[in-house]
């Protein structure tokens, strides 16, 4: 599925969140048929069942960290592979029906993670209001909306699409906050390299031993493949059991990478490949695309092979 242009998306809803916003970023939402659905499973779980071609859902939050439904789901079941990730700035605003005031509001609706990040601004604005938690920021524009909420904290688009009145702009505590949403398909040929590409991976421990991890983080360094992120997260299957996520910059075409993923796969009970995807191009500074280190280029893998394959030869030269 990979190597085709997606003709049905889902992404987590419902309208109006910031995952829609997300996707709509990617050209080919114009073009497909885009649905909400109702979680991460139901998402992930209707690519499996081929009802949907991709689903957009989200990986972390640069303030709430990684999304662990999504992990989980991402380790279990049959497999799935990222082919391109979207990483969009959180930009909260505070909306309400056309012709309310600041000095009027009562009762903000906000989804949770959404209530902490403008924790601060809230404090400050609107001291006496009541936030009252609810499923989604599309959930909270629709019930602003409505008229069951005074005001919601939402996404621009949800304040767009419910027709309510922007009173306030970029409420969030942490101006700079991000999210970074993956867009999954079922198994199939990675997009070619650009270059500026990203790995993930899911990798299982053999064995509860001293320096197991360490075995598994050697083999990226010592083939200079870099290690952006590393998240664990329980199996399930008792304690001590864990899955370790890896972020690494390069893609599984490279002979770095490759030679990367045969280590992992000696020294791991399981290591699940879940993708090569072009890094978005706002998560990462040009730092983080820097070239492979000395002696770790694939020009320097096919050298070494050539001069390992002479001395099997018998020649030294």
């Amino acid at each position: 599925m990979p190597d085709a242009v997606p003709q049905r998306l889902v992404y987590l809803g419902p309208e109006g969140t910031f995952a829609e916003q997300a996707l709509r970023t990617l050209p080919v939402s114009a073009t497909a048929s885009v649905a909400p659905v109702r979680s991460v499973p139901e998402a992930l779980d209707a690519v499996r069942a081929g009802t949907a071609d991709a689903a957009l859902v989200p990986l972390e939050n640069s303030i709430g960290g990684a999304e662990g439904v999504t992990l989980d789901e991402l380790a279990n079941g049959d497999p799935l592979v990222i082919i391109r990730e979207v990483v969009l700035a959180v930009d909260f605003v505070l909306g309400a029906r056309p012709g309310t005031s600041l000095d009027a509001i009562i009762t903000v609706a906000a989804h949770p993670n959404a209530a902490r990040q403008c924790r601060g601004w809230l404090r400050e604005h609107l001291p006496t209001a009541t936030v009252v938690e609810v499923l989604s920021n599309g959930a909270a524009a629709v019930g602003a909306a409505q008229g069951e909420f005074d005001a919601a904290i939402c996404a621009p688009i949800g304040a767009e699409r419910h027709r309510l009145s922007v009173l306030a702009k970029e409420i969030a505590d942490h101006a700079d906050a991000m999210t970074r949403f993956a867009l999954v398909s079922r198994p199939g040929p990675p997009p070619p390299p650009t270059g500026n590409d990203g790995t993930t991976l899911a990798v299982y421990i053999a064995h509860d031993r001293v320096g197991a991890l360490l075995a598994v983080l050697t083999e990226l360094a010592v083939r200079g493949v870099n290690l952006t992120r590393i998240e664990s997260r329980p199996t399930g299957e008792r304690l001590g059991r864990y899955a370790f996520f890896l972020d690494c910059s390069g893609h599984v075409a490279e002979a770095r990478m490759g030679e990367a993923l045969q280590g992992l796969r000696r020294v791991s009970s399981e290591v699940r490949f879940l993708g090569s995807y072009p890094r978005a191009a706002s998560g990462f500074s040009p730092e983080d695309a820097a070239s492979a280190p000395p002696g770790a280029s694939d020009a320097d893998f096919e050298a070494s092979a050539a001069w390992l394959a002479r001395l099997r030869s018998g020649s030294h030269s």
